[in-house]
């Protein structure tokens, strides 16, 4: 019986192991974390062998396969030993995709991923279709495979995943751009997180679509020096493209074949120049799928958003609070920081991921009253905009950050929180820094 393990016991992990024994492998799953009582619950309930609080190698490359979260880094010990000894180390999806016969629409992109493939799925289910929503969002992809049955899966897939992905193909590819991010685990290489993230358009053939920003510098050099089997599809708020999508006259305006989509920007339920973006990958998708038009309109002009992503949390003594806790790179706050027509209080800082904070020194210098930081070494930060503001203040709690933001803020301003960086230093994840900013707006 062929021998799987699992490294990692999160969503992603836990899912894999479960479609693992569902299909007939041997399966052990290794956390070097402790695994949290919900996912614990689940492996007791399938009856998984499973470790925590540590990595047993002599268990772990007995494996003929390995399937490793993507938090973990190929250059991790054990994984450099697995590829030694040649026993093949893949993704979730990369595993789940094997199982799967459903059509796959793979959003990635360094921003708006988590936005636009909430919209897109979104979409699929008001037109009534029987779609899943997985990937780096929502339930596990492999999990979903192994209990549900659906005709579609919109899946958000990081670059992380792209890693350990070989023979998946999807049906639909949506790039939305390409800005450095995730440098320290690409070699700060920019040309290794470009081939990552260009690896949602392999093994797709000239049935297949690939949709992508023709704006984005990065991507088109990219695609000038390679070959993609599957038609192309841009999307541009710059030029009009013949199939595709651009804008005109206020309007956007989507092609694909002989079908024609307008809808007026002032309608969309995101605004911001990024959400356009968003909003056209997302209706040239609609197209691709065969939604109706009026489905179209309707889910554009009503989609919500997504939690910690230009989320608007309180106005408190006539200071808005909006939590961008999902702002873990430049370009993100460079996107946020362009939105604010107000006087802003930004409150940035965390891990750095090797950020060059130049693409956003003009808006800082523009818009941004102060900077409170929130993280354990703020010095970069400090180097980079001591010239550009006024007060730079350092705090290391997210209600610590909050009542300084208070006090400096003024009638009318915002405080924006859209840290640029990964919120590791100081918090769990982006999820818990967002929610204990906004727990502590609450307390205000």
């Amino acid at each position: 019986m062929k021998k799987i393990v699992v490294l990692g016991g999160g969503e992603s992990g836990v899912g894999a192991a479960v479609l693992a024994q569902m299909k007939g492998f041997e399966v052990f799953l290794s956390d070097h974390s402790k695994i949290s009582d919900k996912y614990k619950d689940m492996l007791y309930r399938h009856g998984i062998p499973f470790e925590e609080g540590k990595h047993s190698e002599e268990i772990i490359l007995s494996a003929n396969e390995i399937i490793k979260s993507p938090g973990i880094p190929d250059s991790s010990p054990l994984i450099v030993e697995a590829n030694k000894r040649g026993i093949s180390v893949i993704s979730e999806i990369e595993f789940a995709g094997r199982y799967d016969t459903a059509k796959k629409i793979c959003i990635t992109g360094s921003n708006g991923k988590t936005t636009t493939t909430s919209m897109i799925y979104f979409l699929l289910k008001n037109a009534g279709l029987n779609v899943g929503l997985g990937g780096n969002i929502g339930k596990s992809y492999a999990y979903q495979v192994a209990t549900e049955q659906h005709d579609y899966y919109v899946l958000e897939i990081s670059s992380f995943q792209l890693d350990g992905m070989y023979e998946f193909k999807a049906d639909i590819a949506v790039l939305l751009n390409i800005t450095p991010d995730h440098l320290d685990r690409y070699g700060y290489d920019m040309q290794n997180y470009i081939n990552a993230k260009f690896r949602i358009t392999q093994n797709m053939n000239p049935e297949d679509c690939f949709i992508f920003c023709s704006d984005d510098e990065i991507t088109i050099n990219q695609l000038n020096k390679i070959v993609i089997q599957s038609r192309k599809l841009p999307f541009s708020q710059e030029h009009k493209v013949a199939q595709g999508a651009f804008i005109e006259d206020g309007k956007m305006v989507v092609k694909y074949d002989s079908e024609d989509y307008e809808m007026f920007l002032e309608e969309l339920a995101l605004q911001g120049k990024h959400n356009i973006y968003n909003s056209m990958a997302a209706a040239i998708t609609a197209k691709v799928v065969n939604i109706d038009n009026e489905v179209i309109r309707k889910s554009l002009m009503n989609f919500e958003g997504v939690e910690h992503r230009m989320e608007k949390v309180l106005s408190v003594g006539g200071v808005l609070y909006i939590n961008d806790s999902k702002a873990t790179n430049v370009n993100s706050t460079w996107y946020a920081l362009d939105c604010m027509k107000t006087k802003v209080v930004l409150i940035l800082g965390g891990t750095d991921k090797g950020n060059d904070y130049s693409p956003i020194y003009d808006l800082v210098k523009e818009k941004v009253r102060a900077i409170v930081c929130l993280g354990v070494d703020n010095k970069k930060i400090h180097d980079s905009f001591s010239d550009k503001v006024e007060t730079i203040v350092d705090t290391l709690s997210a209600e610590e950050a909050v009542k300084c933001a208070s006090k400096l803020a003024k009638d009318g301003d915002t405080v924006l929180l859209s840290p640029c960086c990964a919120s590791f230093d100081l918090f769990k994840n982006y999820e818990d820094r967002g929610a204990q900013f906004k727990a502590a707006v609450r307390k205000l």
